[in-house]
Parts: structure tokens; C-alpha cells; sequence
């Protein structure tokens, strides 16, 4: 009897002992549980729940307007060639070096693109009011606009140029000062026309033009003798009207003068978004600063390629 309850107590130990070994197993994989539950919460947001975070991209829709008139910036055309995207509340498309990069910004971003057609004076008003996301059409980075609204970018770096007809007076100039006598006008609101033309010693400036193509028509009509606009907005010029010659004056004593901060602000082309969406500008800002002024230049380069003729 005692062997027998020997025994019994033997196996009771035993299954005692399977007990807390089974516990002890069971142990880590109960303290492993909340590790697990905070990687999960430190996973980071998906695309979606980025947008939602930044204002006016709540929606997933990046809504952006330009002129859709100011090649090789931006252009209208009738049909979807060469990847251009559709114009709200019209059957054109919009093309050009904006939508290009409008693009990788939603690609980049997981956004829908929307494409508004402004007038060039609405564009600061319709961010300020955010009546769109932001506006990508050519704008010079000023302490002017800046004052108005925020930059992201820059997205090109354009120099500044004049534009006069082959066969002008004014074909062989070397300098600014070998402009004077001249007329000549740019596009309304733009640097080129309250910064670049006063500069000019005796220059008879007209009245600013409404658009880009109405500047370069009035050079092409022979209302002026030049115009004045950056180096993108004459490439494009020059392969729409072949009778056109780029005066390029840059890296000499005889170019349009800037102190360093007025030439950063003048050269550089950037995106206004609204005074204060610091969350769009660092969103707009992560994809451009992967880009090179190479990637840019090629970028352009394609643009100017597939503009149609006349633009």
C-alpha cells in the first residue's frame, strides 16, 4: 500500500511539474502580445491617411489651376495626347511642363488630379480663398506672392531673356542698354514687366499684356519690337513662331541686374498652396526635392517637344 501511494504521489508530481513547464511556455508568448500590438501602431499611416491629414487634400483630390495659355508651362488641347489630363467643367485637356509634374506629385502622393482653367490674376486670389489646393502655372517665387501666399519647390529654375523677331534692329543685341529705343511690353503681373523692362534706359514700355500668347502676338503683329519673359516660356515661343530670336544676356555685366536674394526669387518657378498648409508644402516639397535642375531641364525639354504648333 505504501508503494502504491508512492507511486500515486510520484505522478502527481510529474503532472505537477508538465503544469508549470506548460505555464512557463505559455508565458512569453502572452508578454510578446503587447510588443506586437505597438508595432502595429507605430506602422506608419497609408497614403490615404496622409491626405486626410493635410487640408484640402481630404478627399484624395489635388485640385491645382493654371492658365492652360502659356506654353511650354501649360497648354489646352482637344484630345488626351502625350498624356494630358482633362479640364474640369470642359471637353479640352490641359498639357505642358505643370501637368507633368502635377503628375509625379499625385503618383508620388496617391492623389486624383483635378485641373481647373484660371485667368493668370485669379490664381494667387483662388489659392488665398482655397478654392483650389494650389496653383502650379510658371509662377516666379517673389517676396511679392510670398507675401500672399506659401512656395513650395522651386520646380524649374528659368532665366530671364527677351524676345525680338530675327530680323529686328534689336536682333544683335549684346546688352539691356542696346534695347533702348525700343517698344516693348510682358505679360500683366509678372516680373518681367514690373522688374525687367524699367531697367531698360529709354525702353518705350507698352501696356502689359493680358496672357503669355497676346505678348508673343504682340511681337509677332510688330506692335513691339521685343518682349521680355523667362527662358522656357522663349523656347516655346521660338519653336511656335521660327521667325523669333531668344536674346539671352545672363552671366554678363549687361544682364537685367537683381541683388542674389531678387535673382532667387526671380529665377525660381515654384507652387503657391495657401498661407499656412505647412503639411502640403512638406508633402509637394519631399517628392521635388528628389528631382534634379537636370530632371527638370529634361522634363521641359519634352514639353517643348510636344506643344502644338501656335501655342
Amino acid at each position: 500500500m505504501k508503494r502504491l501511494f508512492a507511486l500515486m504521489l510520484a505522478a502527481a508530481m510529474l503532472l505537477a511539474m508538465a503544469a508549470c513547464g506548460a505555464a512557463e511556455a505559455s508565458a512569453p508568448a502572452a508578454e510578446e502580445a503587447p510588443a506586437s500590438a505597438a508595432s502595429a501602431a507605430e506602422a506608419p499611416a497609408s497614403a490615404a491617411e496622409e491626405s486626410a491629414a493635410i487640408p484640402g487634400l481630404e478627399d484624395g483630390v489635388f485640385t491645382i489651376a493654371m492658365e492652360c495659355a502659356y506654353a511650354p508651362y501649360n497648354w489646352t488641347q482637344t484630345d488626351d495626347a502625350n498624356g494630358a489630363v482633362p479640364i474640369k467643367d470642359s471637353s479640352d485637356f490641359a498639357n505642358g511642363y505643370d501637368i507633368m509634374i502635377a503628375k509625379k506629385l499625385c503618383e508620388a502622393n496617391g492623389w486624383q488630379l483635378e485641373v481647373i482653367r484660371s485667368d493668370w490674376d485669379s490664381l494667387v486670389p483662388s489659392v488665398q480663398t482655397g478654392t483650389i489646393d494650389a496653383a502650379i502655372a510658371g509662377q516666379s517665387m517673389t517676396a511679392e506672392r510670398a507675401e500672399q501666399v506659401d512656395f513650395a519647390g522651386p520646380y524649374f529654375y528659368a532665366t530671364i531673356v527677351c524676345l525680338t523677331k530675327a530680323d529686328s534692329p534689336y536682333a544683335e543685341a549684346k546688352a539691356i542698354a542696346d534695347l533702348s529705343g525700343g517698344s516693348c511690353t510682358a505679360q500683366l503681373a509678372t516680373i518681367w514687366y514690373d522688374t525687367c523692362l524699367p531697367q531698360i534706359e529709354g525702353a518705350n514700355i507698352q501696356p502689359a499684356a493680358e496672357t503669355a500668347p497676346a505678348m508673343l502676338m504682340a511681337l509677332e503683329s510688330g506692335q513691339v519690337d521685343f518682349v521680355c519673359t523667362d527662358m522656357p516660356t522663349a523656347q516655346g515661343a521660338v519653336a511656335a513662331y521660327p521667325d523669333l530670336k531668344i536674346l539671352d544676356f545672363s552671366g554678363t555685366d549687361g544682364d537685367f541686374q537683381f541683388s542674389e536674394e531678387e535673382r532667387a526669387e526671380n529665377v525660381n518657378i515654384g507652387i503657391s498652396v495657401q498661407k499656412g498648409n505647412t503639411a502640403l508644402v512638406e508633402a509637394l516639397n519631399a517628392v521635388l526635392s528628389q528631382m534634379t535642375a537636370d530632371d527638370f531641364n529634361n522634363l521641359m525639354a519634352e514639353a517643348i517637344k510636344i506643344q502644338p504648333v501656335g501655342e
